[in-house]
Parts: C-alpha cells; structure tokens; sequence
C-alpha cells in the first residue's frame, strides 16, 4: 500500500459501491491508502457507503471514509472524481416531463436534458474545482458528472488544467475489438474522434497498424453482440465506423421522440423508483447484516442494466446480458487506468475528453473532445486525429457550439445566451422551443441555477 488518497465527490451515489470496489481491488497498483466518499446527501450515504465499505473490505486494508465535509475530502487528494447529480433523480424527471411538453427529447446528456443537467451541474463541479486547487493544487480531477464533456469543458474553460473528462462509451469499441481477438485491450490503438456522447471510431489498429475493427463491424454476429445493433447494417455501412450508442439520439431522432412521448413512465422516473426501491431495502436490512446488503445492490445493478436504452433494441440481445467488450466496472475502470499509468504504470491508450489541441482538424485547439489520448508519468495526451468525413465534421461542431454558448450561459447567467445554445443545438433548432424551454429549465430549477438575467 502507499499513502494516496482517492475521492469520489457524489459518493453517495448508486455509483459509489461499484467505483471503490474497483478501486480497492487495485489499491497495491495506484499506492491507494485511503478512498473518501463526499456527498451531500446523509442518508445514502451512510447507506450506500456502508455497502461500498464492505465490499472494500473483502480486497483488502484500504482505509474508506465517508464524509459531508467537502474539505476534507478534498484536502491531501491525489485524485478526485467527481459524479454528482444536482437535483437529485426529481431534477432528471422535470428535465425529461419539460422537455417533451415542448415536443424535443429529453435524455439527460443530449439536446435540451442536456442543457439543464449542465445549468445545475457546472456551478457546482466549478466549485469542487476551486476547492481542489486550494486544498490540494497537484491533483487531477477525473470527471464523470453528466454532461460530461460539456463540464469538462467549463473546467478547462476556467483554467483547471488538470481535468479530464471519462466516459466508458467512448471505449467500448477498443474492448470489444480485444475481447475477440484475445488481446489485452491497451495492446491496441483506437481512433476515436468526436464529442462525449456524440463520437465515432474509425479504427482500432494492433501493434502492426492493422485495422481489426472494420472487418468486425461487417459481422452480423458482432454487432448483435455489440451496442452496433442499435443501428441497422445499412447505417453501419454508410458510416463505416463505430457508432456512439447516443447517437442514436440523432439518427432515429423521431423513433426515440415517439418512445418518449408514448411510455408510460420516463427512464428519470424509473431511475428513480430503483434507486427509491434499493434505498429503502438497504434501510430495512441495516448495518448489520452487510452480505445481504451486498445482495440487495448487486441485484438493483443488474436491474438497471438490463433497461439501458431497451427501446433502442432490437431484440438481438437476451435483456440483461452483458455486451462484447463491457466490463462489470463501467467508468471506474477507465478512470482507474488513466491513474495506474498516471502512477508509474505502463502507458494507457483510450479515449478520454481533453482539449483537441490541434489534433482534430473540425475543432479548434481548446475545443474538449472526446478524443484517442495516450497517458503516462507526464499526464494525458490527445493523440492526432486530423482530418474527418464531412457529415461527423458538422455534427461535431454544430453541437459544440451549443455546448460553448452553454458555458458562457452558465457563467453569465444570461438567459439570451441560454436561448442561443438551445437554438444551436440541431434537436432543438427552433426559436420558440428554445425560448420556452430556457424560461421552463430556470423555473423549474431556481433554487439550483439561481436567478439569471
């Protein structure tokens, strides 16, 4: 063991127990000697961390905390990351319930959902920042906070250099490229380009520069066993590349507004009803009986699994089944092996949202994209990309602006910006929708967003 310290801010989240198992079970590699968990919110804490704490347990010595005070936290943090849903699951249902009012989708990374998880998540992950470079001014801050690239990129945008945004999407492609070739997945070499949730591989190159990727996606049995059954083989084959399972979002934009319109509960509300559900379990069962706690969230965790965007499927895949490449650790393993090579492990190639740095030809130097990036002792590098079709080139930077005139919203709490990045965005467009939504969102959610102008 060594004397790092790791925190999850939102540790109280249903997230919590799969991150610091993940985490303790690599704690010899990272030098980890303490995981705090930071949240806002008692109850689940002490509920869900408690959970999280034994499942720690059973890897080992790691010391695990539970705390409300941010300071601490924070102070003598070798890493952070940050995964906090401001609001709460009811912010999430209003986003969805007022978006379709006004007849636009409402997924909570995407178009309109969106803008308002970013209008209450950037002030407070900018604040958690600050502290950060206060307490603790060399460590790096990995953040998972939904939109994720969009706050990664009011982050960069204020100056915290040492930020970078994770999502296990983007590297979905790489893993299931190795899980069928029987290769450690950092023995090869994605290119992937794009933005969080909106962003394509075109190739994943072995050590010899071979693309094993696109013969794969001409494989009916692959993409049955992959996240690329969400689109028909003609669209794979117009592409060519690997399709972020978002953008279905774009590319089945009136199916995905026709099953939201139509279901009878959200994916926020029934979110919320698992998420109420295991609560409410782990309260009955208490602190003294911890295998059975384990219990009760491996199997909300598999609930929840087997929903994740089901009306995308088209029924190739058994409900529930874990798909090629996907591993039980979802975020936290990318996270985790940015810091293992961060920490004097071996290099790490994937895909991880930091500025293009000139590396993307569609975007400007300080553009964040969701990117190939190489990280090691140094820190995180993007790695070249270049030029890119035309069709991802104008889907990247329409949506970029959106997510630059959202920043600048959210600084200026100006709600002329906000109806301008709602306008931006291609799933929204409309000025009348932007107008009403912008006056909906900062209604709905003043006590997060507080009073713009």
């Amino acid at each position: 063991m060594g004397d790092r310290k790791l925190t999850l801010v939102g540790g109280g989240g249903v997230r919590g127990p799969v991150f610091v198992e993940s985490a303790a079970m690599r704690a010899a590699e990272l030098g980890l000697d303490e995981i705090v968990l930071l949240d806002v919110d008692e109850h689940k804490l002490r509920l869900l961390g408690g959970v999280a704490a034994h499942l720690a347990r059973r890897h080992g010595d790691v010391r695990v905390v539970a705390t409300t005070d941010a300071r601490r936290a924070l102070d003598g943090a070798d890493f952070v990351v940050t995964t906090v849903r401001v609001g709460g699951d009811a912010a999430r249902v209003a986003d969805e319930q007022i978006a379709v009012r006004h007849g636009v989708l409402g997924q909570e990374t995407t178009g309109a959902g969106g803008f308002a998880m970013a209008m209450r998540s950037i002030p407070v992950i900018l604040h958690y920042a600050e502290l950060l470079a206060e307490l603790s001014p060399h460590a790096w801050l990995f953040n998972f906070t939904n939109p994720a690239g969009l706050v990664t990129q009011a982050l960069r945008d204020a100056g915290h250099e040492r930020t970078v945004g994770i999502c296990d999407s983007a590297n979905l492609a790489q893993h299931a490229v190795a899980a069928v070739h029987g290769l450690d997945a950092n023995d090869l070499r994605p290119e992937v380009f794009g933005l969080n949730h909106l962003s394509w591989v075109r190739a994943v190159r072995d050590q010899q520069g071979r693309d094993l990727l696109a013969p794969l996606l001409a494989e009916p049995r692959f993409r049955a066993g992959t996240l690329q059954r969400f689109f028909p083989a003609a669209l794979s084959e117009l592409s060519g590349m690997w399709i972020n399972e978002y953008l279905y979002y774009y590319y089945f934009a009136e199916e995905a507004m026709a099953h939201t319109s139509s279901e009878e509960s959200s994916r926020g509300q029934e979110v919320a009803g698992r998420n109420a559900d295991l609560l409410g379990e782990l309260a009955r069962i208490g602190p003294d009986q911890p295998e059975e706690a384990v219990a009760a969230y491996r199997a909300y965790e598999a609930g929840r699994r087997s929903t994740y965007m089901s009306y995308a499927e088209p029924g190739t895949a058994p409900a529930g089944e874990r798909t090629l490449g996907e591993g039980s650790e979802g975020y936290a393993a990318v996270a985790l092996d940015l810091m293992a090579a961060m920490t004097g492990g071996p290099a790490r190639y994937c895909a991880a949202n930091v500025p293009a740095a000139g590396h993307i030809d569609a975007l400007s130097s300080e553009d964040v994209a969701e990117m190939s990036v190489v990280a090691d002792a140094t820190g995180i590098r993007p790695l070249p990309i270049g030029a890119v079709p035309e069709p991802q080139a104008g889907l990247m930077r329409q949506v970029k602006l959106f997510e630059r005139l959202t920043v600048r919203a959210v600084a200026a709490r100006s709600r002329s910006l906000a109806v301008q990045a709602l306008m931006a965005h291609p799933l929204v467009l409309s000025y009348s929708r932007a107008a009403a939504l912008a006056d909906d969102y900062l209604a709905a959610h003043h006590d997060h967003a507080g009073q713009w102008r």
